[in-house]
């Protein structure tokens, strides 16, 4: 059993899962009546507005932004269940099952729990089961790890001197941390094949599940693998069905924020962020944060679009794809991540090829030095980059001369009183002291707070001034700072 502290919000999910096996069938997938379900997808933290934008403007409906950060709901019907999984901003789908506003715990843990697997047999599975058979059909399989921890179950002989009930010995030893969990999702999908005809063997096929459980708030009597582990129980009593914590037909979810709680059932394997990148870097950005980035700044058809730190080409690559009226220009003065842009490109221009589909991509990559950009005065509409946090690219130290001096060459390139620029980063107070420098060439219009692996980062809208470059009160700031750098080096010189 993984040991989560119950402090204000758990980070990641506890996920456990009973083991008594029996056999189902899920080979009758739905091919009648049209159903009417509910959908629940988690969304890059801060762009839950961007989100719900998307899928008014593609499936037509209104999406609720939850009070949990990071989750949109948005009714669909089943004849429409494939549009979800083309949306470009969501990382992974789930069908709800029941949804309590507020939902009364009761005070001691042992209640709490019984009263969780009493829950289990109360709710209104039906629905939710015939859409995940449906789904099966669109959502992206992902592969399972040989021989990895989480394909190991301990034997029955490590279990038996319990003193708990049969179902809970053999679940304690099935418990999986976050990270595995985040590790077995990163795999290739290359190996599913082979477990789904691995699967097929046996002439009845089981219907193998697991439950994980996100919890947040400090409120709670019970951890996230104690709320799994018996609300697990009870579901594998209810339907029968046999647990497998990496090679699972079924995840059931089990979301619980303060006194919110969501049932659900998983319709994504793999995050739908996993699209674009085949070569990844240090510090390579999530596709759904990189098109809410895009959306930020509203791209429109013949823009010039430039990324002078493309790293991996994570942003350039999303918005040629999505945004395909524009041109992009992605570049960095490493070797390495101009290589790395360059070979995601032709992963992305053979996987539509292979697919009979337009290989070509309006995008271009080219190495330079971001202070010195090869680009003529005025000449780009938008610039959109990941800036350096100064922790595992650059440092806080280096931020302080970087961040002024790459402000001031997007400035030069920035079409004056039209062009926008969206920058994320992590050092606010470099950043903030950096814009107040440059206040008259950029004027910043919002912020969006966003979480990038546990860092709270912002995605910051800057838009340019009319004001002419070389003709500010900051160019002429830097350009006398830039000459007595020059004047003391000639002394140290001379002094020598």
């Amino acid at each position: 059993m993984s040991s989560q502290e119950d402090g204000a919000a758990e980070p990641g999910p506890g996920t456990v899962g009973p083991s008594t096996s029996s056999s189902s069938s899920d080979n009758d997938a739905t091919t009648g009546d049209i159903i009417s379900v509910t959908i629940g997808a988690t969304v890059p933290t801060g762009f839950e507005h961007t989100a719900a934008e998307e899928v008014k403007e593609k499936i037509g409906v209104d999406a609720r932004i939850s009070k949990d950060r990071g989750r949109i709901y948005f009714p669909i019907t089943t004849d429409k269940l494939f549009q979800v999984h083309l949306l470009r901003s969501v990382d992974n789908l789930f069908v709800v099952v029941e949804e309590y506003d507020h939902y009364q715990f009761k005070e001691s843990k042992e209640e709490t729990l019984m009263e969780m697997q009493q829950l289990a047999s109360k709710l209104p599975w039906t629905n939710a089961l015939e859409v995940w058979k449906l789904n099966r059909t669109f959502k992206k399989k992902k592969g399972y790890r040989k021989g990895g921890n989480g394909t190991k179950v301990k034997p029955k002989s490590e279990t038996t001197d319990a003193t708990v009930a049969d179902t809970e010995q053999q679940e304690l030893p099935q418990a999986t941390s976050t990270a595995e969990n985040q590790k077995e999702e990163s795999l290739p999908e290359v190996e599913s094949n082979t477990q789904d005809s691995e699967e097929a063997a046996p002439e009845a096929k089981v219907i193998k599940f697991r439950v994980t459980c996100n919890r947040a708030g400090d409120k709670h009597s019970f951890s996230s693998n104690e709320a799994a582990r018996d609300f697990g129980g009870a579901v594998q009593e209810f339907f029968q069905w046999k647990a497998d914590m990496t090679k699972f037909d079924i995840e059931v979810l089990l979301n619980i924020h303060n006194v919110e709680v969501v049932i659900g059932i998983a319709l994504t394997e793999e995050s739908l962020h996993r699209r674009n990148i085949s070569h990844f870097g240090p510090t390579t950005l999530r596709s759904t944060l990189c098109y809410g980035m895009l959306r930020l700044c509203k791209p429109q058809p013949s823009d010039i679009i430039l990324d002078p730190m493309c790293g991996t080409g994570a942003i350039p690559l999303e918005g040629a794809i999505e945004f395909n009226s524009s041109f992009y220009i992605a570049g960095d003065n490493y070797d390495m991540a101009v290589n790395r842009t360059v070979n995601n490109i032709c992963h992305i221009q053979k996987r539509r090829a292979d697919k009979g589909s337009i290989s070509g991509l309006p995008i271009d990559t080219v190495r330079w030095d971001l202070c010195n950009l090869p680009m003529r005065t005025s000449s780009v509409d938008i610039i959109i980059t990941d800036m350096p946090f100064g922790k595992r690219m650059g440092s806080r130290k280096k931020n302080w001369d970087l961040y002024p001096s790459c402000l001031r060459e997007m400035a030069r390139v920035c079409r004056p009183g039209l062009g926008k620029a969206v920058l994320l980063t992590q050092d606010k107070k470099c950043f903030s002291k950096a814009i107040s420098r440059m206040g008259g060439l950029w004027r910043k219009l919002h912020t969006v707070w966003v979480n990038v692996g546990g860092l709270h980062a912002g995605v910051y809208l800057l838009k340019r001034t009319e004001a002419v470059f070389g003709q500010t009160p900051e160019d002429v700031y830097e350009s006398r700072e830039a000459v007595s750098r020059q004047g003391d080096e000639k002394g140290d010189k001379s002094l020598s």
